[in-house]
């Protein structure tokens, strides 16, 4: 069976081989039409190798835009839900193939570490994780795969406190992003490593399993204004430390330590450092240790957040702020500011909340993807759909691995109801955080509108599970009980559902957000439409412009759209924002 399969147009058959011949050296069978034998038609075998594929690269360039065979091929892929697109030479993928991510390859010659390549890389991977072609298995006989692939385990937290969680995860993550801008050296991407979090497990099976030689783990503890890591490096097929280090610092030394650690990690395997690798490794967003754990500690918070909530909200707009105010240039933490207030315009601000945090962040950083993904929900709000797109766009090339990307792009999708796609990003984006129940909540409500019941109820028992996690460090959470109320529905655990509806109002009565879940909730899988449209009678009563073009589309709603007071409740809605004036939020 092929891993891969290549679409392209003759006069791109260099760059193609090129194409090819990189991902063999990372280990996966790849096909493409040099390989047709002489004794069967031509024809018969495409079709035999295009489907067998798991992933399909579609080299654009413009006579593959004008190709019929090309768009044939690359047509088939994205109904198969496994298309990877890449340019090379400028070319735009034409309609449909627009709306989806398309990888920047324009004068590659084959540069590995190249941003262009990687999202390529990364895309196949997401596909078909580690390799398994004849080439991976056994043998592993591509070099750098095998003496230059490394995965980062999740530190440790050993703080004796359990919040203290969201600053081992940010050190875990920022050695993964420093390692990764060794070209030489090919890391495991953050998602797949954090599957192994909180689990004990066998260093040389993980290193089997996602066939690479090293392996890092290790702690970390911080204790006021102390921070202790160690940090130990394993041979994956012998399970011998090949280098560890316990490092006592002050906090004050942070970013220091992470820079120390990254490059003892690339002498232990006598890697040399290309000119201005060191620098990207050294480059942080900031300078301030304090500014840099109050960010950590927003983002952690904004993953597991009571939706809804304006005093929620509140306390990490202040953490955000607080953070700018220490380093105005951190261009980052103006980024998440913008996402804060853009995803939470329903309880706060005005429509155009997070748009200039979003401009300031840009100005500081124009290669910002969580700034470009911000830009582009503003755009779609405004009606400015291409710009929208090519904001979007521009973020997943960026930064295809970024949570807060994905979750943009899948909700962009969302609202233009091309749910297979959104569902895709909101795969990724469940799979780049463990605690967020919001991501598969609506990754739930992509699946059951595509009509696939068993990936909803897998999205369902994800949203319970973090739901239930967040419940347990804050019993109010409404947001969280909303979406595990469409959890237990989707699972058939009724009463259950129903009695966290009677909680949920009881603590958080005018969470509006909670109220419109648990009203898809009683509409759909509970079948309770009375109950549905009392809940939404207050969400109408105060939905804005945003939120209603989101209900209009919200495949959960579609079982209540018929009934006259439903009707009457939108068209009321709508009424009154036209009597307000103004585009709303």
């Amino acid at each position: 069976m092929t891993d891969v399969f290549i679409s392209y147009a003759r006069s791109t058959v260099i760059s193609a081989r090129r194409i090819a011949d990189a991902l063999r050296a990372l280990g996966y069978d790849v096909w493409r039409d040099d390989e047709l034998p002489a004794h069967r038609a031509f024809t018969d075998v495409i079709e035999e190798q295009l489907k067998s594929a798991k992933a399909v690269v579609v080299v654009w360039s413009a006579e593959a835009v004008s190709s019929e065979w090309v768009q044939s091929e690359a047509d088939q892929a994205r109904v198969a839900r496994k298309l990877v697109q890449l340019s090379i030479d400028g070319a735009k993928p034409p309609m449909p193939f627009d709306r989806i991510q398309c990888a920047d390859l324009v004068g590659w010659e084959g540069d590995r570490g190249a941003s262009g390549w990687r999202t390529v890389a990364a895309s196949v991977a997401a596909l078909l994780g580690h390799p398994t072609g004849s080439r991976a298995a056994g043998r592993h006989t591509s070099a750098i795969d095998r003496t230059h692939a490394i995965c980062v385990l999740p530190f440790a937290n050993m703080s004796g406190d359990a919040e203290q969680e969201y600053f081992s995860d940010g050190i875990s993550e920022d050695i993964i992003t420093d390692l990764s801008k060794v070209s030489a050296l090919s890391v495991v991407a953050r998602n797949t490593a954090f599957t192994f979090k909180g689990r004990a497990v066998d260093v040389r099976q993980v290193a089997r399993e996602l066939n690479v030689s090293h392996v890092l783990e290790g702690s970390v503890r911080k204790s006021g204004g102390r921070v202790r890591i160690t940090a130990q490096l394993i041979d994956g097929a012998a399970g011998d430390h090949i280098w560890a280090e316990r490092f006592d610092r002050d906090l004050t030394d942070i970013f220091a330590l992470q820079d120390e650690i990254s490059e003892a990690i690339v002498r232990a395997l006598k890697l040399k450092l290309l000119p201005g690798e060191r620098q990207a490794i050294e480059r942080r967003g900031t300078k301030s240790p304090e500014a840099y754990e109050l960010y950590l500690m927003a983002r952690r918070q904004l993953a597991v957040s009571n939706y809804g909530d304006a005093h929620a909200i509140d306390a990490i707009l202040r953490l955000c702020r607080r953070a700018i105010e220490i380093d105005p240039n951190y261009a980052i933490a103006w980024a998440l500011t913008a996402v804060v207030e853009t995803s939470h315009h329903l309880v706060k601000g005005s429509p155009d909340d997070g748009l200039a945090a979003a401009e300031r962040a840009l100005l500081l950083d124009a290669d910002l993807a969580e700034a470009h993904a911000v830009l582009a929900r503003h755009r779609f709000r405004q009606g400015r759909f291409e710009e929208a797109s090519s904001e979007i766009e521009a973020a997943l090339r960026l930064d295809p691995e970024s949570y807060e990307v994905n979750q943009s792009a899948g909700l962009l999708c969302f609202r233009q109801r091309r749910l297979a796609e959104a569902a895709r990003y909101y795969e990724k984006a469940t799979a780049l955080t463990e605690f967020a129940f919001g991501d598969p909540g609506m990754l739930l409500s992509c699946y059951i509108g595509i009509g696939d019941v068993e990936a909803a109820r897998r999205a369902a028992r994800t949203t319970l599970d973090r739901a239930r996690r967040a419940l347990a460090q804050d019993h109010v959470n409404g947001s969280a009980l909303g979406f595990g109320v469409s959890a237990l529905a989707t699972l058939g655990e009724a009463e259950d559902a129903k009695e966290w509806i009677r909680r949920a109002l009881l603590v958080d009565p005018d969470n509006m957000n909670m109220r419109y879940n648990m009203a898809c909730a009683l509409g759909g899988p509970l079948k309770d439409e009375g109950g549905a449209l009392e809940l939404l009678g207050a969400f109408f009563a105060t939905a804005q412009k945003n939120d209603l073009n989101h209900a209009k589309i919200d495949p959960d709603l579609d079982p209540l759209r018929g009934h006259p007071s439903f009707r009457a409740m939108a068209a009321g809605a709508e009424a009154r924002l036209a009597a307000e004036g103004g585009p709303g939020k």
